[in-house]
C-alpha cells in the first residue's frame, strides 16, 4: 500500500492503494464524517490478493484531504461525487468498479450518472437514494448528532470517545462491539486528520437534486448490501434502492447495523469480486 496526495483541480485529496495496478480496480468511497481507514487494510488487503486493484481516499473535510472552514464548506455533492473521477485521473485509470458506502454509496450513484463511461460496476452499501414514505433514522442516531456540537473536537480523548459513540449506536444485533478495534481506528482518525471539526460540514452539503431523481437511469450492473437493522438509514432503504436501479441484486446481511463489521468481510468480499468480475 502507498499513499499519496493527488492535487487536482485546485483541491487536494489523499489516497492510498493496495494491489498489483495491472489488475481491475475499485474505488472504495467511505461515508460521511469518516476518512478512508475506516475501509480497514486488512479489508482492503483482502480484495487486492483476490486479484483487483484497490483505491480508498479521504473525501474533501477528512482525513487529510483538503478541508473547509467548519461550517462552510465551499462545494456540494456533485463535487464530491466528480472527486471520484479525479482519484481514478490520479492514478491514470480510466474506469473502475466503484464501492461506496453510505454517503459513499450515493456518491458511487451521482458518479454513475453523471460519468458512466467511468463506472464499470456499483456496490451500494448501506445507502439510499430516498425514495419517499421510507423510515427515518432511529431516534439514538438523531440524539447522538444532535449532541455532537457540545464536544470539544480539540481534546484528542473526547475527539476519540466521540467517534468511537458514532460506531458503537451505529452497530446491529448480531456483532458483539469490538471496542478496542473501533478504540485503535478512532485514534488514527483523529490524529491524521487535517481539521478534525471540518467533518461536520457533510452534513451541511446540498445538490445532486437532479441526479437523485435518476436513479433508476443507472445502467451499471448494481449490487446493494445492507443490514436489517441498520438504525441510521433503516433496511427498507436498501430493499427500495435494489427495486429502483434496473437489475440490482440485493445482498441481506442479517442482524447487521450502520458498519463494515469484521465478520461480514468474507461474504462481502466475494460479493464484491463476484460482481466486478462481471465485465
Amino acid at each position: 500500500m502507498s499513499e499519496q496526495m493527488l492535487r487536482i483541480d485546485g483541491i487536494e485529496l489523499c489516497a492510498e492503494s493496495f494491489g498489483n495496478p495491472n489488475d481491475p480496480a475499485v474505488l472504495l468511497i467511505m461515508g460521511a464524517t469518516a476518512s478512508m481507514i475506516w475501509w480497514e487494510d486488512e479489508f482492503c488487503q483482502r480484495l487486492a490478493d483476490r486479484g483487483r486493484y484497490v483505491i480508498r481516499y479521504d473525501n474533501r473535510d477528512v482525513g487529510r484531504s483538503t478541508t473547509y472552514e467548519p461550517g462552510r464548506p465551499e462545494y456540494t455533492l456533485e463535487d464530491m461525487a466528480d472527486d471520484t473521477v479525479r482519484v481514478l485521473d490520479g492514478y491514470g485509470i480510466s474506469q473502475a468498479h466503484f464501492v461506496g458506502m453510505s454517503l459513499g454509496g450515493l456518491l458511487t450513484m451521482f458518479a454513475a450518472l453523471r460519468h458512466p463511461q467511468k463506472v464499470m460496476t456499483a456496490t451500494l452499501v448501506m445507502t439510499s437514494a430516498f425514495a419517499p414514505d421510507l423510515p427515518p433514522m432511529e431516534a439514538k442516531v438523531e440524539a447522538f448528532f444532535a449532541g455532537t456540537a457540545n464536544v470539544d473536537l480539540t481534546n484528542e480523548q473526547a475527539a476519540v470517545d466521540l467517534t468511537v459513540e458514532k460506531w458503537k449506536i451505529s452497530k446491529g444485533s448480531k456483532h458483539p462491539f469490538n471496542e478496542k478495534r473501533v478504540r485503535r481506528l478512532a485514534i488514527e482518525e483523529v490524529r491524521r486528520a487535517s481539521r478534525l471539526s471540518s467533518m461536520f460540514n457533510h452534513g451541511l452539503l446540498t445538490g445532486g437534486e437532479s441526479d437523485i431523481a435518476r436513479v433508476h437511469e443507472i445502467e451499471a450492473p448494481a449490487l446493494v448490501i445492507h443490514g436489517t437493522e441498520d438504525p441510521i438509514l433503516p433496511y427498507e432503504h436498501g430493499v427500495a434502492l435494489a427495486k429502483q436501479i434496473p437489475g440490482a441484486v440485493l445482498l441481506t446481511l442479517e442482524g447487521t447495523g450502520h458498519e463494515l463489521y469484521h465478520d461480514d468481510w468474507e461474504v462481502m468480499i466475494d460479493a464484491i469480486i463476484k460482481h466486478t468480475s462481471v465485465r
